[in-house]
């Protein structure tokens, strides 16, 4: 099957009521689809019967795209996709394959069919590495708050920077052996991991997604966990007299750590691959399934309930066994070669 390089968007057959420049999640949904086929790895981006000064040009300032007068020769084996089609990234790359476009995405003629384009590109933001949680309560809330924010000017790094200053806010409250106030610590933790799938979410909405970004946010993560588990750990050996929690707290933040600087060092290095994984592990071995399902942040509802009743210092014991044999885990992986690597 020949591979289609070029991009044509055209003027829908149909009367359409939704022009191609109107914002769709922050961004004219032409521009959105140009963005998209310019990250799928087309060569060609053509937009026909648009000027440089109309409202359709100007949605396209600062992009690659082409702009042709109406009826311009359409070269043999390009895609050609009506102005009013909404594409995710994956969907687009599919057309490199000569799919055709009736069969992806979303056509949007309606105020309607805008709020049905709208949910289907916020669904494909939700990975399918994550947790039970994650995936049914906190994906709900970020992406509802993603959704609002996707039209201002705040930046994914900025979104970063809040979740970690909040998950940073609530270590110091499991100082305290009271339910109240570790019960106050691990809701801003989940706010915290709420928040945290906000700056992905815009990243992708609005393709700012970067190296930097991905760093800043993978870090920060790690950081907010050793803060919690270190905070954890003092906290219930000044409250047993004993020094012994100092030692699970050691481990759980040697642990956590020592796994995010491997994973940093053998993945996040990469020129392709960058900070944008999904998973800890590849492979459908027994062991990369059960790294990947300690990797998810799942845990911090079971840090949730614990606090309830002032036992945050339970959950301590778990992860200062969790996080080093999660590290060693790790280690092993990458050592059973090419096909089983860490990813």
């Amino acid at each position: 099957m020949s591979v289609a390089r070029s991009l044509w968007l055209v003027r829908p057959e149909g009367a359409s009521a939704v022009p191609p420049e109107e914002p769709l999640l922050g961004l004219p949904m032409i521009r959105r689809t140009v963005l998209a086929a310019t990250k799928a790895g087309f060569e060609r981006i053509v937009v026909e019967g648009a000027t440089p000064d109309s409202g359709l040009g100007r949605a396209l300032e600062a992009t690659p795209a082409e702009l042709v007068a109406p009826g311009a020769a359409i070269p043999p084996g390009a895609a050609v996709v009506p102005w009013n089609r909404v594409l995710r990234t994956s969907e687009v790359r599919e057309l490199l394959t000569g799919r055709p476009p009736g069969e992806l995405g979303v056509a949007v003629d309606t105020a309607a069919d805008r709020r049905r384009a709208e949910r289907w590109l916020l669904s494909g933001l939700v990975k399918d590495t994550e947790g039970f949680m994650s995936r049914h309560v906190e994906r709900k809330i970020s992406l509802a708050i993603s959704r609002r924010l996707a039209a201002t000017r705040i930046s994914p790094n900025a979104m970063t920077l809040v979740s970690v200053a909040i998950g940073l806010l609530g270590a110091p409250f499991f100082l305290s052996p009271r339910p109240a106030l570790q019960t106050t610590g691990a809701l801003l933790f989940l706010w915290h991991s709420i928040l945290d799938g906000c700056d992905g979410e815009l990243a992708r909405l609005k393709f700012q997604e970067s190296r930097f970004g991905g760093v800043l946010d993978f870090w920060g993560d790690n950081v907010v966990h050793s803060a919690v588990f270190a905070c954890i750990g003092l906290g219930w050996s000044r409250g047993a007299g004993a020094s012994f929690p100092l030692v699970l707290g050691a481990l759980a933040v040697a642990g956590t750590l020592a796994s995010a600087w491997f994973v940093y060092r053998t993945t996040m290095m990469r020129s392709k691959q960058g900070p944008l994984f999904t998973s800890v592990a590849a492979g459908d071995s027994t062991a990369s399934r059960v790294a990947d399902a300690l990797s998810r942040r799942d845990f911090i509802w079971l840090v949730l309930l614990l606090s309830l009743f002032g036992k945050a210092a339970g959950f301590l014991v778990l992860a200062a066994i969790g996080a080093p044999i999660f590290f060693l885990v790790l280690v092993a992986l990458s050592r059973r070669g090419p096909e089983r690597k860490t990813v």
